[in-house]
C-alpha cells in the first residue's frame, strides 16, 4: 500500500536514482498546450535532481530489457517494421548514421571500423559483431533498419521529402502511443497528424513541416511530447489496445493507493536529423517511463504535473488518452504526492 511520500532525503542527491536523475521531465511552466517546441539537441537539459539531453541516442540501464521487449514484439508482429521500396538508401543512410552516433555516444560499448562502403559494426553489450558493404543487402541478415534498430532503444521513422511534402515512408516502430505505423506508412506528414486537437486551426503542425522541410544535413534537433501510462508498458500501439485501454478503465476504478507505483508520466524524446546521403529526415522517439511515487520524489515535478493535469483542456486529454487516468493521478498527488497548492 503507498502512504505519502518522505521528502526529507530529498537534499542528498546520492539518494535520487538514476531513473530520476536522467528523467526528461517535459513542463517549463504550470499549462501545456500543442507547440513544435523545437530546440537545437546535444545540449544538456539540467533539472532540480540532474539532467538529460547529452546525446540523440541514450543507452540505459534497462538496454538489453527493452531491446528484449523489441524482440518479442516483432517475433509477435514483424509489421512493426515497415519500408517502401524507395527507401532503400535512406535505410542505409539511416543505419549508418545511428551506429556513428551509438559510437560517439558510447565508444566504451559501440564502435564501426573501415571506411569506404565495408564497415565493421561492434556492440559489446550484445555481444555482436557485422561485417556489412553499404548499399549490398547480401551483407546484413535483415535490411538495415530493422538491424540497427535491435540496437537502439529509440523507435526511428524516416520521412521522404517530396512533391512540397513529408512522406512517412519507412520505420521500425515497436513502442508506439496509440498509433500504428501499419497503418500510417506512406501517409503524409499533414495526414499522419490530422486527428490531433487545435494543432491545425493554430498552424502548428503546417509550421513543424516547413520547419523540417529546411533542416540542413546533419543538423539535429530535439523536442518532447507526453502521456499518461498504466505500468511498465512500452508497447502501447493501436495494436494492443485491448491490453493497455482496459488497464487504464482499471486503474481508475481501483484504490488511489495503486495510483503512484502504477500510474507513470509516459515523455518521448523526439529527435529530427536530416540525412546527408538520402536527404530523408530521421525521426528518433526515445520513450521514458517515470511513477508518480517517483515523481513525487521531486516537489517541483510533482506540483507543476499536478496544475498542468488540472488545466488541461477536455479536448487536449481525450485526445491524449488520459481522461480517465488524471483524476486519480491528481488525487494522489495531492494526497500522497505532497502537493498541497
Amino acid at each position: 500500500m503507498s502512504t505519502t511520500i518522505d521528502l526529507e532525503a530529498l537534499g542528498d542527491s546520492a539518494a535520487i536514482p538514476d531513473r530520476i536523475a536522467r528523467f526528461p521531465f517535459p513542463f517549463p511552466r504550470d499549462t501545456y498546450r500543442y507547440s513544435t517546441n523545437v530546440e537545437p539537441a546535444g545540449s544538456v537539459v539540467e533539472t532540480p535532481v540532474g539532467g538529460w539531453g547529452t546525446h540523440p541516442v541514450d543507452v540505459d540501464g534497462r538496454y538489453r530489457e527493452d531491446l528484449a521487449e523489441r524482440t518479442r514484439i516483432l517475433a509477435e508482429d514483424p509489421t512493426r517494421f515497415q519500408a517502401l521500396p524507395h527507401m532503400e538508401i535512406a535505410q542505409w543512410d539511416a543505419m549508418l548514421t545511428l551506429m556513428r552516433m551509438l559510437t560517439d555516444a558510447h565508444p566504451e560499448t559501440f564502435s564501426l571500423d573501415g571506411d569506404g562502403a565495408a564497415r565493421r559494426f561492434t556492440n559489446r553489450a550484445l555481444g555482436v559483431e557485422q561485417s556489412f558493404v553499404f548499399g549490398d543487402p547480401s551483407t546484413l541478415p535483415e535490411p538495415p533498419l530493422l538491424f540497427v534498430g535491435r540496437h537502439l532503444q529509440e523507435d526511428v521513422v524516416l520521412l521522404d521529402q517530396r512533391e512540397g511534402a513529408l512522406w512517412g515512408d519507412a520505420g521500425l516502430v515497436t513502442f508506439a502511443a496509440d498509433w500504428s505505423l501499419r497503418f500510417d506508412v506512406g501517409m503524409s506528414f499533414l495526414q499522419i497528424h490530422g486527428p490531433v486537437p487545435r494543432v491545425h486551426t493554430e498552424g502548428v503542425i503546417p509550421r513543424a513541416q516547413q520547419f523540417l522541410m529546411g533542416l540542413q544535413p546533419g543538423r539535429q534537433y530535439r523536442r518532447t511530447n507526453w502521456s499518461l501510462s498504466v505500468d511498465r508498458l512500452l508497447d502501447q500501439s493501436t495494436e494492443t489496445y485491448p491490453v493497455w485501454g482496459r488497464d487504464r478503465r482499471l486503474l481508475a476504478e481501483g484504490p488511489l493507493e495503486d495510483v503512484g507505483r502504477r500510474l507513470n508520466l509516459r515523455v518521448e524524446v523526439q529527435h529530427l536529423v536530416r540525412l546527408g546521403v538520402s536527404g530523408a529526415i530521421m525521426f528518433l522517439i526515445r520513450t521514458y517511463l517515470l511513477p508518480f511515487e517517483d515523481i513525487a520524489r521531486v516537489p517541483e515535478w510533482a506540483e507543476r504535473l499536478c496544475r498542468v493535469l488540472e488545466e488541461l483542456p477536455e479536448d487536449m486529454a481525450d485526445y491524449k488518452g488520459i481522461t480517465r487516468t488524471r483524476e486519480p493521478g491528481v488525487r494522489w498527488l495531492r494526497t500522497y504526492g505532497g502537493v498541497r497548492s
